[in-house]
């Protein structure tokens, strides 16, 4: 039988005005010695200054330091960081790679940290697993997930819109990784856990019937998609993997990541890459189409602003970017003829 650690966070507080509970966090988890505090160089800076002021309330010292990207650099000066200042909690408030960064260097260093997220981007906000820039693209590893999360609600409401669509194109993205996880159990006999799965399904689920609420950006549209995030982040925990919510739209992102660059967001390229893979599988793509198209995400190339030619190149290397991981793409991937007849049928490309 499949045996893996279940390590999940401690505290979740989701709500308005919850950034000053970090100091409460801190005293739930009997932590009294001094706090690094990771932030971004953008709109990150005001609620970070507020959780610090929150810290230094309760008598602790607060070392700071901004990161500007998810890379092995940044994460190598955090870690030099701790050392240093010999802190034993690291408390991480900004976006996907604010939080990543903290993520990889705490679990390298054996100490535990806070997520504050400050936008409702991506699912890496409550999950194991951080994603690292590299030459070749992104990368995947597994670390810890925080040992707590506050979610303030005020704060991602004020974040761009576009992290929302991107949210909303991570969360859409299960219904492909789900089948794919599947797929994987059946044909190559690998671990696949019911509970994991239904987790991240049903999290798909809820934001595909709330997608109106999320497009008029109701509060309680946003509370849907952030608790649908940490959701997937828990569904990552009890499956000892990312394998809920990461299949081939996410092999495929990465993939026309490599080739066309960062210019888009990752839950863009995830959405898109869950319309194509919706439709290998012979499912509804056009209902994942029209719930991505409600919220406003790229449906098409263009909207998302990469050549026809990226996505067919990303479609026929997508299977090489995580060989060991099987999906509908196969071990040898699918043929360039495929990958036009795919992204044409589906109307990614024209």
């Amino acid at each position: 039988m499949h045996i893996h650690a279940i390590n999940l966070p401690r505290f979740v507080i989701v709500g308005p005005n919850v950034l000053t509970k970090v100091r409460d966090v801190l005293n739930g988890l009997n932590y009294r010695g001094d706090v690094l505090l990771i932030c971004g160089e953008t709109f990150t800076r005001e609620p970070a200054k507020v959780v610090m002021e929150s810290i230094e309330g309760s008598s602790r010292m607060v070392h700071t330091l901004s990161v500007k990207d998810a890379t092995q650099i940044e994460v190598e000066a955090v870690c030099s960081l701790i050392e240093e200042t010999k802190v034993g909690m690291v408390v991480s408030v900004g976006g996907g790679k604010t939080i990543d960064v903290a993520k990889l260097a705490s679990f390298n260093k054996g100490i535990p940290f806070i997520s504050v997220p400050t936008s409702a981007a991506h699912d890496g906000i409550s999950s194991p697993v951080a994603s690292l820039k590299s030459e070749k693209g992104s990368l995947s590893v597994m670390a810890h997930p925080p040992i707590a999360l506050l979610a303030d609600m005020e704060v991602i409401a004020r974040s761009p819109k576009r992290h929302v669509v991107s949210g909303v194109g991570d969360i859409i993205a299960k219904f492909t990784a789900v089948r794919d996880w599947g797929l994987a159990h059946r044909l190559k006999g690998e671990y696949y856990g019911e509970y994991a799965a239904s987790l991240a399904l049903m999290s798909a689920e809820l934001v595909a019937e709330n997608v109106d609420l999320i497009a008029r950006g109701l509060d309680v549209g946003l509370r849907t998609l952030i608790e649908a995030l940490i959701s997937c982040g828990y569904a990552m925990c009890i499956a000892g993997s990312s394998r809920p919510c990461s299949g081939s739209e996410h092999l495929f992102a990465h993939a026309l990541e490599r080739i066309a660059g960062d210019s888009s967001f990752h839950g863009e390229r995830c959405g898109l890459g869950t319309i194509m893979m919706m439709y290998l599988h012979g499912g509804d793509w056009k209902n994942i189409r029209d719930v991505l198209l409600k919220v406003g995400a790229p449906t098409t190339a263009k909207e998302l602003g990469v050549r026809d030619e990226d996505i067919i190149e990303a479609l026929s290397l997508a299977h090489t970017i995580r060989p060991e991981r099987y999906t509908i793409l196969g071990e040898k991937g699918i043929t360039r003829e495929a990958a036009v007849e795919v992204a044409k049928i589906t109307g990614v490309i024209e």
